[in-house]
């Protein structure tokens, strides 16, 4: 009896700037993008490397991303909304906290 194994592989990177050991194409695409973030103003660049074995259509993997991308704005909102929450108890209720801000110094 033939035993049957899947094999697949997946990588994906993400990268906000050249590695040490970049090429020179490299390294000047990232001083493009350097560049264009700044003109853009405060916006983020990111480059994405995603090698999927066997072979998925581009379609999926942008959708994958995409559903990615969305869980990253709603753990980030809820990050702004706890971090809001604290900047008003901290106003309203300054005496919760003073014993740490005591314990940083």
């Amino acid at each position: 009896m033939k035993v049957y194994k899947p094999e697949w592989r997946c990588t994906f990177s993400v990268n906000e700037g050249a590695d040490e050991s970049a090429s020179w194409k490299e390294r000047i695409a990232w001083q493009l993008r350097e560049f264009a973030n700044r003109l853009d103003g405060g916006s983020r660049t990111l480059k994405i490397d995603c090698d999927v074995s066997p072979a998925v259509s581009r379609e999926e993997i942008d959708t994958c991303m995409g559903k990615g991308f969305a869980v990253t704005q709603t753990l980030l909102t809820q990050l702004a909304q706890q971090a809001a929450c604290e900047d008003v108890m901290r106003n309203a209720k300054a005496e919760l906290f003073a014993e740490e801000e005591y314990q940083r110094h």
